[in-house]
């Protein structure tokens, strides 16, 4: 792995068991979302930035759970909230400055 972010270093490739399939949150709500994310430090999914409710955000400033990974098909990008670093094994290196959440 290049990138000079140890959250991501750490946690990047954790194997976290997703909590859920959806966004709970959205869900209990009745709203919809745009894309997944999902936490990994505890497995928690919640929405993207794009969604409305942002869910994902938000479970990081509740938690300070530093690092996201797409929860969608075919995705393995993982976005650092704390350095605002994104890591893509798929090009293995990082993406400063890509807000992705």
């Amino acid at each position: 792995m290049t990138v000079d972010c140890i959250h991501l270093e750490r946690l990047a490739a954790a194997g976290v068991d997703a909590w859920s399939s959806v966004c709970d949150s959205c869900v209990a709500m009745g709203a919809t979302w745009v894309h997944l994310r999902r936490c990994q430090t505890c497995g928690h999914v919640g929405c993207c930035d794009e969604s409305p409710n942002r869910h994902a955000t938000g479970h990081f400033h509740a938690t300070e759970h530093p690092v996201v990974r797409s929860h969608e098909p075919g995705e393995s990008w993982a976005w650092c909230y704390v350095d605002r670093t994104e890591y893509d094994p798929a090009y293995d290196g990082a993406i400063e400055g890509a807000d992705l959440s």
